[in-house]
């Protein structure tokens, strides 16, 4: 039990800290969550949300999954993407990988990890997409990063493939989906600079004709 004392002490001082600052700060967050933010990142402990952007609970609605997958037969993530936009109606999707990730990793070996192989295969896949650029660097460590890029960006790209978000998009709604990477080395978060907000974002063959 020592160590789940510690996580209890740890809630309590924090809990306290905050109201704190804002004595009515959890009975405001009790009525209701509005938050602007959906965020699908890395199940990595050192990658939490709210922290690494120094927002507080209730500014962040998340997903995590290894290595941030976005995969559209994942009826867990669909559910929460749909909740998120069509109920909370956040304004900005967040799509965020990290730098040294394991997923990334364990899916550019060879090695077997026995059941999350089947998870692994959806990174294989963007590598496989994408081998030639890969192969064109020099080091492992270049592919490693350059593929935790890619698969954030093949992320932001499937989700602007869901109807349900260019049914928003043609009612001239949000979200906007953009692409992050975190680097564990700085704390800093990248910009890779490939947000999709409309139907001309989508490749035609896979945009929806909607009513």
């Amino acid at each position: 039990m020592e160590n789940l004392n510690e996580l209890l002490e740890g809630n309590e001082n924090w809990a306290n800290s905050i109201k704190k600052i804002n004595p009515e700060f959890f009975k405001k967050l009790a009525l209701q969550q509005t938050p602007q933010y959906l965020w699908i990142g890395c199940s990595d402990s050192r990658v939490p949300a709210n922290e690494i952007t120094g927002t507080l609970p209730g500014a962040i609605f998340v997903h995590r999954n290894i290595a941030n997958v976005v995969q559209l037969t994942d009826y867990n993530m669909l559910s929460v993407v749909y909740y998120a936009v069509k109920y909370l109606e956040v304004q900005h999707i967040i799509v965020c990988g990290h730098y040294g990730c394991g997923g990334v990793q364990a899916a550019m070996s060879s090695k077997s990890y026995g059941f999350i192989d089947g998870w692994l295969s959806n990174i294989k896949n963007v590598q496989r997409l994408h081998q030639e650029q890969l192969d064109a660097l020099e080091t492992e460590a270049q592919r490693a990063d350059r593929l935790v890029e890619l698969n954030v960006m093949e992320g932001v790209r499937s989700l602007s493939e869901i109807s349900f978000i260019q049914e928003e998009w043609k009612k001239g709604k949000f979200p906007k989906i953009h692409g992050l990477v975190y680097s564990l080395k700085d704390g800093m978060l990248k910009d890779l600079d490939v947000t999709a907000d409309c139907p001309e974002c989508v490749a035609p063959a896979l945009r929806y004709q909607l009513d």
